[in-house]
């Protein structure tokens, strides 16, 4: 089992949109797959569920069938992590669902961190909470991967949640700041990672304490949501795209050579994905992926023939990471 954590430090490049239509892609392609939804907005969970069910889910008071409910013995101090609920999606997909209320976990995680140096086995439960739960998941699922949705910023929960994540993809969207995004992102990872690895030589010898080994593998890069003009991208975004290469091997591979001269060349890109404007909402509105759209969810004429781009595109990129990562079927 292999979990890919999606990350981009700049927020609005489509990320949650790319989480969700991979999942389901994954599923239709014979996977199992557990999605876990570990950024406090819970973005990745209002798309795959209605509004009814989350309120079913976020009841006031407790959220035992969240990623809160699931961590909430760690953030009261009153034990270790309670086994998470997978809210089945379809048959192969499940969704360990998010939680607007996950945002006050960040000081725990924030306090546990510097524990962890002095060999604090609370600490290390803390920090390895949601390694610990996305496996349980995995476990109940019998899952082949687990895809993880972050939020856009490098604080404690973050940290947390990249640290269990053997593999990182980095979507991209073709601007000034999300380059930029990534020249803070790079760096930061490798810092997570060394800082972890300082941290298991001084790990509690505790026999039920599973701990991630904070792998962190730049998977690649995808280029999100660019327009397209005669096939091509128009001319506004396709500066910034040309730089993509090299910003992502200098900052996230560390590389000071081997330039491409364009992503089309370049083995680090996974995809290039357009924006499918006219899809977006009668998904939206459908509640499925682009993909699935059918004629009795308005795809007439030549919605058709976009919903079958939409479909080569996603399974496209769907096996590029799988092959990337390594990734098999149980």
């Amino acid at each position: 089992m292999k979990t890919i954590a999606f990350f981009n430090n700049k927020g609005g490049v489509g990320k949650t949109t790319l989480v969700y239509h991979l999942a389901w892609m994954y599923a239709e392609l014979g996977y199992s797959v557990v999605a876990a939804d570990l950024d406090p907005q819970a973005n990745l969970s209002a798309v795959f569920l209605p509004e009814d069910r989350l309120e079913e889910l976020w009841p006031d008071g407790a959220h035992p069938d969240s990623i809160l409910g699931a961590v909430s013995p760690i953030l009261r101090g009153l034990g270790d992590i309670r086994e998470p609920h997978v809210e089945q999606i379809a048959a192969n997909l499940g969704l360990v669902v998010g939680d607007l209320g996950l945002s006050s976990f960040e000081a725990k995680l924030s306090s546990a961190w510097p524990g962890c140096m002095e060999g604090d086995e609370s600490a290390f439960r803390a920090e390895s909470a949601f390694h610990r739960t996305i496996l349980t998941a995995v476990g109940k699922q019998n899952a082949d991967l687990t895809l993880i949705d972050v939020g856009p910023n490098l604080g404690a929960i973050n940290r947390a949640a990249i640290i269990a994540a053997n593999f990182v993809v980095f979507p991209l969207a073709p601007d000034l700041f999300s380059l930029q995004a990534l020249r803070n992102v790079g760096p930061t990872l490798r810092e997570w990672r060394r800082d972890w690895h300082d941290r298991l030589e001084r790990r509690p010898d505790v026999q039920d304490l599973e701990l991630p080994s904070a792998d962190i593998v730049p998977a690649g890069y995808v280029v999100m949501q660019h327009a397209v003009r005669s096939g091509r991208p128009v001319q506004a975004y396709q500066k910034w795209i040309e730089r993509m290469p090299g910003v992502y091997r200098r900052e996230a591979l560390e590389r000071t050579s081997g330039d491409v001269s364009s992503t089309e060349e370049d083995a680090e890109r996974l995809a290039t994905l357009k924006h499918y404007r006219s899809l977006m909402a009668m998904a939206h509105e459908a509640r499925k992926p682009m993909f699935h759209l059918k004629a009795a969810d308005g795809a007439l004429g030549g919605h058709i023939y976009a919903v079958q781009d939409c479909f080569r595109d996603f399974e496209k990129l769907a096996k590029a990471i799988t092959n990337k990562c390594g990734v098999g079927r149980e």
